[in-house]
């Protein structure tokens, strides 16, 4: 099929690719200029694992194409992918001014019969008012064109993107118009050599709802146990054994059960606070979701109590390595990352970071901790312990499991481990001699 992707974001750009890749024609849409120029250069604007090799292929193999023109893009397309930003607004609510100005767009230049794809995580509601979009700029035209607005949720973790996109569990599609959703099967079939039936049909505001309730549901868990973590701490427990010992359950299962300092990223934190919008706009409090919000916020700030609570209020004269400030491995993304408010705490009260992150480092000195002093930006993870009176273990990089200890113990000033992850053994910690801290545990 002929496809255009609007948005070379995380979404747009990862399933454009991914399209692509499956012999599919697609052109990414983008209004920066400067973004198109670099991704037809093969510069990729972030990190993904797989991506840039994917990338540069179909685009020599001319099945990938950048432009920042919509209208000239629409003229051979089947299906058109909104794929561009809802961010926060300052009410919690999804900003839909940018999906709203493409669906404008689309109305404004489409010539023929066409699909138009949800993939941004939107609200309930967004489709029908991409569709009024989109038929408001119609009329101003004199043109009574067909068109189809159908929801398609993407469920992407980021630092695996590329497989979940090839290798989907699920596919939602949301339709009213069941030639539409046969024709986004029909592009879909080709990620499923078999168990079809993993393509997911249902109306357009329940897959809207899917997406939200899907990061909802995972956020919970994550705060659940982030919760229980603290309560372990207080009556003795060790939270790493009940983790196990729930876990081995059928009914709740390993995933989204580690205990830790928090969940971050663009789609949980933003996704959480507009679904409870969502309710309060419908005269409903969602106090489940609230408090799941509530929790994470708290956790957040659980490492930098600890270590305050180890070294004191005043932290003038102390200096601490940091280890990871991406909210998760294998990737550089570092929206609403708990190392962003650990940090800022233990600055805040005199103290000095020499940090470290295998890809996040530069979204860190250029715009997450851009205006906070403080914070030397290190060359590897062993550089940080000099001078430093303690680790602090914040993001779970494959290249901190196993680490030298017998270096940290050395470089160290004092043998002190706090770990945001619970990523090491507390027993081998103190058989090495090291003063270990750790979530849920005392």
């Amino acid at each position: 099929m002929n496809l255009t992707v609007i948005g070379t974001g995380y979404v747009g750009l990862v399933s454009g690719t991914c399209f692509a890749e499956m012999g599919n024609t697609v052109t990414c849409i983008d209004v920066d200029k400067k973004k198109i120029e670099n991704l037809e250069k093969g510069i990729i604007p972030i990190y993904e694992p797989g991506l840039e090799s994917m990338v540069v292929r179909n685009y020599e193999n001319k099945t990938l194409r950048f432009s920042t023109k919509l209208s000239e893009n629409l003229e051979k397309c089947d299906v058109a992918f909104i794929a561009v930003g809802t961010p926060m607004g300052d009410d919690g609510s999804a900003d839909l001014q940018y999906v709203l100005q493409v669906a404008k767009e689309i109305g404004q230049n489409m010539s023929h019969s066409l699909i138009v794809v949800d993939k941004s995580t939107v609200p309930v509601g967004t489709a029908d008012k991409v569709r009024e979009t989109i038929k408001t700029e119609l009329d101003k035209r004199n043109l009574d064109l067909s068109f189809d607005v159908v929801s398609n949720p993407e469920f992407l973790k980021e630092g695996d993107a590329i497989n979940d996109f090839m290798r989907p569990d699920r596919v939602v599609i949301g339709s009213d118009n069941e030639e539409a959703t046969e024709k986004m099967k029909v592009l879909y079939s080709a990620f499923f050599r078999s168990s079809a039936d993993r393509v997911i049909t249902m109306d357009v505001r329940s897959a809207e709802m899917t997406k939200y309730v899907a990061n909802a549901m995972l956020a919970t868990k994550i705060s659940f146990m982030n919760e229980i973590s603290n309560i372990c701490e207080l009556v003795g427990a060790d939270v790493n054994k009940v983790r196990i010992g729930i876990g081995s359950d059928s009914r709740i299962g390993y995933s989204f059960i580690y205990p830790g300092s928090g969940y971050g990223g663009s789609c949980f934190p933003k996704d959480v606070k507009a679904l409870k919008k969502t309710a309060e706009e419908h005269g409903y409090t969602a106090k489940l979701i609230t408090s799941v919000e509530d929790v994470n916020d708290k956790q957040k700030l659980v490492i930098a109590k600890k270590v305050i609570s180890r070294f004191g209020e005043d932290l003038t004269g102390k200096t601490f390595s940091v280890w990871g400030l991406s909210f998760k491995p294998e990737t550089d993304d570092m929206r609403e990352a708990p190392a962003i408010y650990i940090i800022k705490e233990l600055v805040k009260r005199g103290a000095k970071i020499n940090a470290y992150d295998p890809k996040a480092m530069d979204e860190a000195q250029h715009f997450y901790l851009k205006d906070v002093s403080g914070i030397t930006y290190m060359n590897s993870k062993y550089e940080t312990l000099k001078n430093a009176d303690a680790m602090i273990l914040l993001t779970e990089w494959k290249e901190f499991r196993s680490p030298d200890f017998d270096e940290l113990l050395v470089q160290l000033n004092n043998p002190i481990i706090f770990d945001g992850r619970n990523q090491y053994n507390d027993i081998r910690m103190k058989k090495l001699g090291f003063e270990y801290f750790q979530i849920g545990k005392k």
